[in-house]
């Protein structure tokens, strides 16, 4: 089953300063998206590409992460998908809970293609406690 890798664990494997030290859990989460990627499991969509680039520094920068990400594609994403979104961003606002539209988008990405998230936000085990959605876990991150 393919997992819908959220921007916070792209950002760490691929944004992160090559000299930057790792904490072990930080490790443990990058071995597990290496075996996800190596697997053929690790899901992109759209969104989560344009919040990659986005904020990159330089232009070799962009290039070169721009270059790694053209290894997968993006999943479809259709008309429903940003319905659901927007309902995913009502049902939680009506609980007392915020997000972003890029957060509901993926959950509502992950709700339609029966997907787990692989994430290190923290606002999605919120989003979890309302919405209909899989967190992906592995024994190895913590």
């Amino acid at each position: 089953m393919k997992v819908l890798v959220d921007t916070s664990v792209w950002s760490l494997a691929l944004r992160r300063p090559s000299n930057a030290p790792l904490t072990a859990e930080q490790q443990a989460f990058i071995h597990a998206l290496s075996e996800l990627v190596a697997d053929g499991r690790a899901a992109l969509i759209g969104p989560i590409r344009q919040e990659l680039l986005s904020g990159v520094k330089t232009v070799s920068q962009f290039e070169a992460l721009r270059q790694s990400l053209t290894a997968f594609d993006d999943l479809a994403l259709s008309m429903g998908t940003y319905d659901l979104a927007a309902e995913c961003f009502n049902t939680c606002r009506t609980k007392g809970v915020q997000g972003s539209n890029t957060d509901f988008l993926i959950c509502a990405a992950a709700i339609q293609l029966q997907l787990p998230i692989f994430t290190l936000d923290l606002d999605f085990l919120r989003y979890q406690a309302h919405l209909p959605i899989t967190l992906f876990s592995d024994t190895k991150c913590g």
